[in-house]
């Protein structure tokens, strides 16, 4: 277990973290380059703008984090993927980009994911329950049997993206209804 350490703006290359738990740390503007993480947890950590370039996750999970400005086309992804390697709770995703990943069953959980690029990405099956998803970019995305149950501000083309069987809450699902070019009214 790793306890209020402060790596900001270090680099670390080829270190494997395995079974590992962070705690309260700071990783703001680290680069990880070629680093493996197998079962991992982060808990309350700044993770903001840390480059991931070529690294690894495996069953990893970020919770109650600052995780802001990550690039996580940049880190090394399994061709063959069952299940998210990654998870993220009550985590600040904001200015992320997930663009053309296969990150099936994916949890984004009582986040705030502002301006997140999801484009032509594959989650199936993803879980963003209770997160705000203002200006995020869903284009050419399979968000087929995802459940967005609580999400908020979301803008989703249902002709630009897979949405079968995905779950939306009622209130919210008028975001559904931009790309129909329809005046609502009371």
């Amino acid at each position: 277990m790793f306890e209020g350490i402060d790596c900001s703006n270090m680099e670390l290359n080829a270190i494997e973290f395995d079974g590992c738990t962070f705690n309260r740390c700071s990783f703001n503007e680290a680069t990880f380059r070629h680093c493996r993480f197998v079962d991992c947890e982060f808990n309350h950590c700044n993770l903001s703008l840390m480059n991931v370039d070529y690294s690894s996750f495996s069953d990893v999970s970020f919770n109650d984090s600052k995780v802001i400005g990550v690039d996580w086309t940049r880190a090394s992804w399994q061709r063959l993927v069952f299940n998210a390697p990654i998870k993220f709770k009550e985590c600040l995703l904001n200015d992320s980009s997930f663009y053309g990943l296969v990150l099936n069953e994916i949890l984004i959980e009582n986040c705030k994911a502002i301006h997140v690029e999801f484009g032509e990405a594959d989650l199936s099956a993803a879980c963003f329950i209770n997160t705000d998803l203002l200006h995020s970019t869903f284009s050419q995305t399979n968000i087929s049997g995802a459940d967005f149950s609580g999400a908020t501000n979301y803008t989703i083309d249902i002709y630009n993206n897979n949405i079968k069987n995905a779950k939306f809450s009622r209130f919210e699902s008028i975001g559904l209804l931009e790309s129909l070019d329809i005046e609502l009214v009371d």
